[in-house]
């Protein structure tokens, strides 16, 4: 592919991004039901790291967005996109019929003195404590292991660790949402393969 096909491929892949997150925040505003609050022994002995904030956002969106340097093709780069779509719409229906969110006093425990602290009280400002189960951040970032595995090997999976890492020490998630996400894109790359 040539500069500009690249080029065009980025493009599209933010304006997918950032539409896959009006959804996102649909899900947030008109649950079906109250959202579950898990009351987890386990998760509640997690420490509150902070610093964690930068991964869980600055890691995230670089790491998709490398996918558009290793399509192979046109053909390549849609049909990867639309195995995020897929993803997209299995993470909506969860969110919509299964609403779950962290207790409140997980965003009480964040004083906001520190950069990371702030950061997480900006990002937490958009990002409700609801639609946890399960993980997005962790399926995204499964779905783009897998996809980068053929280029990147082993490596490739250092990325869905680090955001789960985050998401647990951010407290944005429960325990129980990391391997669900994960499954879940896991399906959504099984489901992509056929056609690939």
């Amino acid at each position: 592919m040539t500069f500009s096909d690249y080029f065009i491929n980025l493009v599209l892949s933010a304006i997918l991004i950032i539409g896959a997150y009006q959804f996102y925040f649909f899900t947030q505003r008109h649950p079906l039901r109250k959202p579950i609050v898990w009351d987890s022994v386990v998760d509640e002995e997690i420490p509150f790291r902070p610093r964690w904030s930068w991964v869980y956002s600055f890691l995230y969106y670089p790491a998709i967005l490398y996918l558009n340097l290793i399509a192979t093709d046109h053909r390549h780069f849609i049909m990867m996109a639309f195995s995020f779509l897929v993803l997209l719409f299995m993470q909506m229906l969860f969110f919509w019929l299964f609403p779950v969110s962290t207790p409140p006093h997980w965003r009480n425990i964040n004083p906001g003195k520190t950069p990371s602290e702030w950061f997480l009280q900006f990002v937490q400002k958009f990002d409700q404590s609801s639609n946890c189960f399960p993980s997005m951040h962790v399926s995204v970032a499964m779905l783009t292991a897998l996809h980068a595995m053929p280029v990147m090997g082993g490596w490739a999976f250092l990325f869905p660790v680090l955001i789960a890492i985050s998401c647990i020490f951010t407290k944005q998630h429960y325990l129980i949402d990391l391997p669900a996400g994960a499954a879940l894109g896991a399906f959504a790359y099984w489901l992509y393969l056929p056609a690939a």
